[in-house]
């Protein structure tokens, strides 16, 4: 993240929260512990924050748990991928041939 993307977040801080303090000062803090952090899920984490809290974001809830993030987005495009192919063995899926149930039955009384 850049200068320029920490001001934009602070835009966004500031409309909600009129009293965030967005000095020159601050302005370089945050940078300096957000400028390895990607602007698009900072800003994610501020709208989140904005939702469901009173009190303007610090820097950790700005950069929110990215190591969270990142293994829920691995887990959503698992589960995607699992229901699509369970969505292809469907469509594959034929009834067993005729007489094979019974058989089965027939094999497990006798065992």
């Amino acid at each position: 993240m850049n200068r320029a993307e920490v001001i934009d977040l602070f835009i966004e801080i500031k409309q909600e929260y009129p009293q965030f303090n967005d000095s020159d000062e601050e302005i370089d803090r945050h940078l300096k512990y957000l400028k390895d952090f990607p602007f698009e899920a900072a800003l994610h984490n501020v709208e989140q924050h904005i939702k469901t809290n009173k009190w303007p974001p610090g820097i950790s809830e700005i950069r929110g748990s990215l190591g969270e993030q990142i293994e829920r987005d691995r887990m959503k495009s698992f589960t995607q991928e699992y229901f699509a192919e369970r969505a292809r063995a469907r469509e594959e899926a034929c009834p067993p041939p005729p007489g094979w149930k019974e058989a089965v039955y027939a094999k497990l009384k006798r065992a």
